[in-house]
Formats: C-alpha cells, structure tokens, sequence
C-alpha cells in the first residue's frame, strides 16, 4: 500500500459517511493533501491563496477531498497545522443534514489550540463556500475575517499569519448550562446530553446517538426542527466572533484563479478540558 496514501494513514474515513466519527481524523502534521495521498510542503505560507482556519470536518483530508472531487476540482490543497491562540471548538447550534451537530469557532481569549489552516485557490475557497452555505440566505455559516491579535495564528515555523477566514455559525452555538459557549466533547457524547436533556429532541430523533444520527441524515425538515428546538429550550448563545467583518473573496488571478500548486518529490516517510451541557463536567479533549 502506498504510505502516503489516506488509508495508510488513517485518514481515509470521512464525517458524511460516518456522523459519529465528526470531525473525522485530522492529520498528524502539515501536508498537501493531493487526491489520495498526503505529500510533503515546501511552504507553510501562500500569498496568493486564502488562509481559512478549521475547526471541524474541512480539516478532514477525507472530507475535503469529497467536496473537492464534487466539484470537479482536482488541485492539491495545503493543510498546515498551527497553534492558534483566541479560539476554542465549540457546537453549532443547527442539526446537519449529514446527520451530526457539527462544531463551529467561538472566541475565547488566552485560549490555544492546535488547529489547521487551509489555503485555497479562488475556486477551491468557492468550493467550501458553498458546502458551508455562506452565498445562501438560508446557510448555516458566514465567513468572518479574523485579524491579530485577537486572533494569534502561530506556524510550525516561527511565521504568523496577519489574519485567517472562519466560519460562524449564523444560528449561534450551543451554551455549557452557565451561558459559556460549550466545547466540542466528542460527536457521542454531544448527542447522548443533547438527547437526554431534552424531551423534544428525543420525541424527534429518537434516544440513542445512532438513532439520532440515523433519522436526521438527508431530512431538511427534521434538522430544521432540531435546530429550531436548540433555540426554544433556550440552549443557544452567540460565539463572540459575530464582531468580526464578512470575509473578502479574492479576485481571480487569471482566467482560473491562482495558478496550481506541484506536489514535491517524496523525500522520506510521512509523519499523529471539557465542560457539558447543564454545566456537569465532562471527559477532556485535545484538538486533533
């Protein structure tokens, strides 16, 4: 098997074939994720391509090369790991037709995580537009501009990216019980709290994790009502990056965008605290 290949390196699972895996696997290091194979990076920076920061499933080699390949677009993407200061993971407040609660970035000063940092070509960034619903009025997400140093994007390197695009959540994210934003706990046991929290959720998408998952996947209505419960039960706050101002599309560098990126030669091997809903602690997570 070629070890640079997705299978090989245990990143060939995608969320929308496995909701309860959500976000799906991340890498162990920076790459360029080009088809199948993840192949080493020259560079961690690219000027002429946007910096879009991920904290869920875009940062899924698996799940972005599916939205990659529907599209038609098969141009490599450069993933590069960061450690990211001012944001933490938290929960989208809306049912996702895949059939997960996808997470969404809130702010949170002081706070570091590892995350990744994508930087796509005009019509790669078209491409997730889209999958997140921003040119729709009736998305789930917006693209924000987050600038330094509120935001602190630190690379492998020693570099720091001036500013990053995001995604937020146009119906604002789930609350710990306190009114904090709560951090993303795991696909399972988000389900497992929402479910047994709530009578209306588990009138709709039954009681387990799996049933939820199973009912919501391709049901737009069904998600609109789960999403419009999260907000009747009073379980919805805002991220505190709505602040932020909507983020520019870059112009088109020529009749297809930026020019492609090449892949090197390989030169070697490849490279691998919580707080629930109602306020009880739960298990502790690291980003991935």
């Amino acid at each position: 098997m070629d070890d640079r290949s997705l299978e090989a390196l245990g990143l060939a699972q995608a969320p929308r074939e496995h909701p309860l895996r959500y976000p799906g696997s991340w890498p162990a290091r920076s790459g360029l994720l080009d088809g199948n194979r993840m192949m080493p990076l020259e560079r961690l920076t690219h000027p002429d391509r946007t910096p879009v920061l991920c904290v869920g499933s875009n940062a899924c080699p698996a799940q972005l090369r599916h939205k990659m390949a529907e599209s038609g677009i098969a141009s490599p993407v450069p993933m590069v790991k960061a450690r990211v200061t001012g944001v933490e993971i938290g929960v989208s407040a809306h049912v996702s037709l895949a059939g997960y609660v996808s997470s969404s970035p809130v702010r949170a000063p002081g706070v570091v995580r590892e995350l990744f940092v994508l930087w796509l070509d005009e019509r790669q960034l078209g491409v997730i537009d889209d999958s997140e619903g921003v040119c729709s009025p009736t998305g789930n997400y917006e693209r924000r501009t987050l600038p330094s140093p509120d935001v602190r994007v630190l690379l492998e390197n020693g570099e720091t990216v001036p500013e990053v695009s995001a995604y937020v959540n146009r119906h604002g994210v789930l609350h710990d019980g306190s009114g904090a934003p709560l951090t993303y706990p795991g696909q399972r046991a988000l389900l497992g709290e929402l479910l047994e929290g709530s009578a209306q959720l588990r009138g709709l998408f039954g009681t387990t994790p799996e049933e939820f998952s199973a009912r919501a996947r391709a049901d737009r209505e069904l998600c609109a009502r789960g999403t419009r419960v999260f907000a009747e039960e009073g379980l919805v706050t805002a991220s505190g990056l709505e602040r932020y101002g909507p983020a520019r599309r870059p112009p088109a560098t020529g009749p297809s965008g930026p020019g492609p990126l090449t892949p090197p030669k390989p030169s070697g091997p490849p490279g691998a605290a919580s707080r629930t809903l109602r306020g009880r602690p739960g298990p502790g997570r690291s980003a991935r």
